[in-house]
């Protein structure tokens, strides 16, 4: 997999590679290039998306916005901003597609063994709610017994007017006036 993302990150192509290139063959620009007027000559996605990250807090806090008071210029500013961000995330998510694409298509064993793995993995995960669940179940379960153990009556009172004798037994006496 590491060798499929050849030249996504500065100095990590595998030895022996070409250079990345569009999906016109050599001379194209591909995706970690870029047009040929939009990227400098090292820059790669990574580093543009970084870059365009760091320009969305920089237009937050920049002094500029601090002490202007033409709200709208601001909102203009700061929405390009984030648009650049979300342009280059989408050239990013792009780029992995067609890396996982060209993955399944060369190595489909590879993307199987992944699946079962993250399917496993998602069955330890709910094993694991699945018991701590149990454990508070076992928990207020235990509650409601001890509760049902301290106010269970000794001695309950038989017969039809029992729980009438009950119930007065606990209304205090009316007080005399003096």
């Amino acid at each position: 997999m590491a060798s499929s993302m050849g030249g996504m990150f500065p100095g990590q192509q595998p030895p022996g590679s070409h250079p990345p290139t569009g999906p016109g063959g050599p001379g194209q620009p591909g995706l970690l290039t870029g047009p040929p007027g939009n990227r400098g000559a090292n820059n790669t996605l990574v580093d543009e998306l970084e870059a365009s990250f760091e320009a969305c807090f920089a237009s937050l806090v920049s002094q500029d916005y601090v002490n202007g008071t033409d709200q709208e210029e601001i909102r203009t500013g700061v929405d390009q901003c984030i648009q650049k961000f979300l342009d280059v995330a989408r050239q990013t998510e792009c780029f992995f597609l067609q890396k996982r694409l060209q993955l399944s298509v060369q190595k489909p064993e590879q993307v199987e063994k992944e699946d079962a793995s993250e399917l496993k993995n998602e069955l330890q995960r709910k094993e694991m709610l699945i018991q701590k669940h149990l454990t508070k179940i076992h928990h207020w379960q235990q509650v409601l017994e001890d509760i049902n153990v301290q106010h269970k009556p000794t001695e309950l009172p038989q017969g039809p007017l029992a729980f009438l004798e009950q119930a007065s037994a606990n209304i205090p006496a009316p007080m005399k006036p003096n």
